[in-house]
């Protein structure tokens, strides 16, 4: 990681490596946060903007709201500090992290009375799943580990706890020389990524689980099925099973950290002609030039710093 100076915490700039916490601080133990993943990005016209931020920051309250906890900032501040911090790091091009999580007063199950503290990071990150993965494209191995259910936790959130559940199949992919690891839901249908969303792509037309299969729903899957319409593809919300993954035309994940990175290979079998396909090319250039503020339409998703 490519430390920045300064962390927004509770309010005031700090800086980075003085940015701490108690060892006994509740979300250390038990996962109560929720947090965003935000990017920022340098705009044809030269200055920097957040990329959906509003967006996020909604997101980041709905997820705090869901985990009973309030915000002690309002969202507009929020959005401020986000670009505070941008901006007080000299950071042209960033990934944003902001985190809501019961810090230090009492400790056991119960997060009732736990102070809830905020804090907001920036830094230089480029490609998530390794450089050149959005050229190249990146192979999966579905994991032996299920997705969370519904049933079990409130998925629409964005909570820390959540990702243990990613982390062990990213580490099992890994070991076996993957990039990433594809979920499925308790069900045994496609779910997502250990932090992404999944398309495929049959016939011209997309596909991408719909929210009961245990899927973060994530904004910029919600803007790449805004593009796709847009650019007279049909974008279906449907169930998809892991054959139907394997004879795809074309399969790419979405996220903020992971943009748009085409897939080409899943379990050792080829996906298409191995090679990221034409839909997924178009819909890569396309979502870069809405995030550099190069189409006119799509503006009003860009909050400029």
């Amino acid at each position: 990681m490519e430390e920045s100076k300064y962390i927004w915490m509770d309010g005031r700039l700090v800086p980075w490596r003085e940015a701490k916490v108690h060892v006994l601080t509740h979300a250390l133990h038990y996962g109560t946060g929720v947090f965003e993943g935000v990017r920022a990005y340098r705009t044809v016209d030269g200055r920097t903007a957040i990329f959906r931020g509003k967006d996020h920051v909604k997101r980041l309250f709905n997820s705090a709201k869901i985990y009973r906890m309030e915000i002690p900032f309002s969202e507009e501040e929020i959005l401020e500090a986000m670009k505070l911090v941008v901006r007080e790091n000299e950071l042209e091009e960033c990934y944003i992290r902001p985190i809501v999580f019961r810090g230090y007063k009492e400790l056991g199950v119960d997060p009732s009375g736990i102070p809830v503290r905020v804090a907001i990071a920036a830094w230089k990150w480029g490609e998530y799943l390794g450089r050149g993965a959005l050229e190249r494209g990146v192979r999966l191995k579905t994991s032996a580990w299920r997705r969370i259910p519904p049933q079990s936790l409130p998925l629409e959130a964005k909570a820390t706890g959540n990702y243990i559940n990613s982390a062990i199949a990213k580490m099992e992919a890994r070991d076996v020389g993957y990039d990433e690891a594809l979920m499925l839901d308790y069900r045994g249908m496609v779910s997502e990524g250990t932090g992404e969303n999944i398309f495929i792509v049959r016939d011209g037309e997309l596909f991408t689980p719909p929210l009961y299969a245990s899927i973060l729903p994530g904004i910029t899957r919600a803007t790449i099925i805004r593009l796709a319409r847009d650019l007279g593809y049909s974008a279906h919300e449907s169930e998809i099973t892991l054959a139907d993954v394997y004879t795809a035309d074309e399969v790419f994940l979405t996220g903020t950290a992971t943009e748009v990175t085409p897939v080409i290979n899943v379990d050792g079998i080829v996906i298409g002609n191995g090679r990221p396909g034409p839909v997924t090319r178009k819909l890569q250039r396309m979502y870069f030039d809405v995030v550099k503020g190069k189409v006119e339409k799509y503006k009003h998703w860009l909050d400029y710093i």
